[in-house]
This record gives structure tokens, C-alpha cells and sequence, in this order.
């Protein structure tokens, strides 16, 4: 038996594991044992297989990722694992990222995935799971991060950027993330994203409203900016106390709402939404369902900040 920590290692899916069928199409088929048959040198290190799922990463629920975040956390009780990679699908690992983040903090933790399938020419799968193990190995206490494409990032402001890429991740903007645990499970909370147009009416908004959202996120204009019907939904949601967070379709950059005109970010945020300068709407949707679920919506302006 190898000498060394003991990490373990929680497949749940993705292109990582995915192989191409005779009709052209990629699906998640290879346990964690047989990813890591493709790892090649490493220092010395015990690996621990878990296999959760496989799923391709764009079915994940809330509840999908909280199992996930319910495994990492079962694998760090046990006193012999040192740390803790995750072979991700791309597709949400920004939101699963956050998510771990948030309910374990600057635990040795770290997620990967890959670009290419297995048996794809530039498969990459393989070197991102040797630098996550060596990450972690290099700086344990950095915290939940993700080792991708050469780069290694912080859960906080994570977005893809790329579809054909191997260098597939950035951050919106670099800051720190904010001290902040919200370990309640997520499991049970409904928070919808509502893509926002120019010129869009709000009815997208209001089926969000009326059939249950406890929560919703604006994909809005620019630095935060939709139409004056949606600003008048954001009043109505106000009102029913559901809490609306704005966030943009612009993928990098830190927000502000500083345009008015009927329907700009500071029209938006004086009808009661809430700003999220960093976090794109895959990751406030994750936040802001946190803080439902912890009780805790109440905050949101403040941790968004």
C-alpha cells in the first residue's frame, strides 16, 4: 500500500467521466476507480474512490448539490482523510463550488472536471485531477477552491467562461470572499433565475411569483438593468416578501446600480432588490438560497454587498 495522506475522491459525473456513444453523443459512464486508473505520477498519496453520481452537471438540483456537499463533509469527518476532490461536470461547478464554500469553509477542499472526454484527443481530465491533488497537497488550508485548465481559483465569484477551452475558468471580479457559513441544506428551497431582455415585460417574473418562488434572481442588463415593467414585479415580490436578488448577464466586472430612466439598477434596488456586485446569477441563486434556507434573507444586502 502507497505511503502518504489519504485524500478521497467523489465522482459525481460530468464530461470527466464521460465517454462518446456511436451516435455522437457524451455521457457520464466511468466509476472513480477508473478515472483514477488515469492518473498518472503523483507524490506520494493514498487515493480514496467515492462514487455519488453520475450526472451530467446541467440536471443537477439544489438537492443534488447538497448530497455532494453532504459527502464532502461525511469524508472530512473522518479523521484519516487529509482532503477532498470533487470530479465535477463544468456546467454548475461554479454554483456546487460556492455551495461548498459556504457550508465548509476553509476546509481542504478542492473540485475538477474537464473540457474533453476521456477518450477525446486533448482529454484533460487527467491533468486537472493530478493538479487538484497536488493543491491540495501544496496548501491544505487554502480553502474550497477549483484547479482547472492550469489555474487555481476560489469558489467566490467563479464563472465558465468557455465552451471549448481546456483554460475554461475565471473569476467576475477578484475579491475576497466574505466570512460567512450558512450550513443549513439547501435541499428544500426553490430560488428561480429570470433572464432578462431588452424591453421585457414582466411575466416571466410574475410565473416565478405566482407559482412559488421563495426566492428569485435577475440575469439582468448591463450592470444590473431591465425595463420599468420588471421593476414594478420586483415591487410586487417585494411585497409578498419574496426576495429578489440583481445580478447580470454580463460575465465579468463589478456591478453597480447606478442607472435610472424607470427601469435601471438603482430603480431596481429602490423597488427592493437586492445588488450582487460579484456573484453572476448561478452563484447568487446559491447564496441567496442559503440564506432562505438558514433563515436568513434578511442579510442578503448585507453578504452580497
Amino acid at each position: 500500500m502507497p505511503d502518504g495522506p489519504l485524500f478521497s475522491i467523489i465522482a459525481t459525473g460530468g464530461t470527466i467521466a464521460s465517454r462518446t456513444a456511436s451516435d455522437g453523443s457524451s455521457t457520464p459512464s466511468l466509476d472513480g476507480r477508473a478515472l483514477l486508473a488515469r492518473l498518472g505520477s503523483l507524490p506520494p498519496v493514498r487515493l480514496r474512490a467515492v462514487d455519488l453520481m453520475a450526472r451530467d452537471s446541467s440536471t443537477l438540483t439544489l438537492a443534488d448539490m447538497q448530497a455532494i456537499s453532504d459527502a464532502v463533509g461525511a469524508e472530512l469527518a473522518d479523521p484519516r482523510v487529509a482532503g477532498v476532490v470533487v470530479l465535477h461536470g463544468t456546467d454548475s461547478m461554479e454554483e456546487t463550488a460556492l455551495l461548498l464554500a459556504l457550508q465548509h469553509g476553509p476546509a481542504p477542499v478542492m473540485l475538477t472536471g474537464a473540457q474533453f472526454t476521456d477518450d477525446h484527443p486533448l482529454a484533460d481530465g487527467p491533468a486537472n485531477m493530478a493538479a487538484a491533488i497536488r493543491a491540495v497537497l501544496d496548501g491544505p488550508g487554502g480553502g474550497v477552491r477549483v484547479a482547472f485548465g492550469g489555474r487555481l481559483l476560489p469558489a467566490w465569484g467563479l464563472i465558465k467562461n468557455a465552451t471549448d477551452n481546456a483554460d475554461a475558468f475565471r473569476l467576475a471580479v477578484e475579491t475576497p470572499m466574505p466570512d460567512i457559513r450558512l450550513e443549513a441544506p439547501v435541499d428544500r428551497v426553490r430560488v428561480d433565475v429570470v433572464a432578462v431582455h431588452p424591453g421585457a415585460e414582466a411575466v416571466h417574473l410574475d410565473a416565478s411569483l405566482e407559482t412559488g418562488a421563495q426566492g428569485i434572481v435577475l440575469a439582468a442588463l448591463g450592470s444590473g438593468n431591465a425595463t420599468a415593467a420588471v421593476v414594478a414585479a420586483v415591487g410586487r415580490c417585494r411585497d409578498r416578501g419574496v426576495p429578489v436578488v440583481l445580478s447580470s448577464r454580463v460575465p465579468m466586472g463589478r456591478l453597480a446600480a447606478s442607472y435610472g430612466g424607470g427601469g435601471g439598477g438603482h430603480d431596481l434596488v429602490a423597488a427592493g432588490a437586492v445588488l450582487s456586485p460579484v456573484l453572476r446569477p448561478g452563484q447568487a441563486r446559491v447564496l441567496l438560497a442559503a440564506l432562505i434556507a438558514a433563515g436568513q434573507a434578511g442579510r442578503a444586502g448585507e453578504v452580497f454587498g
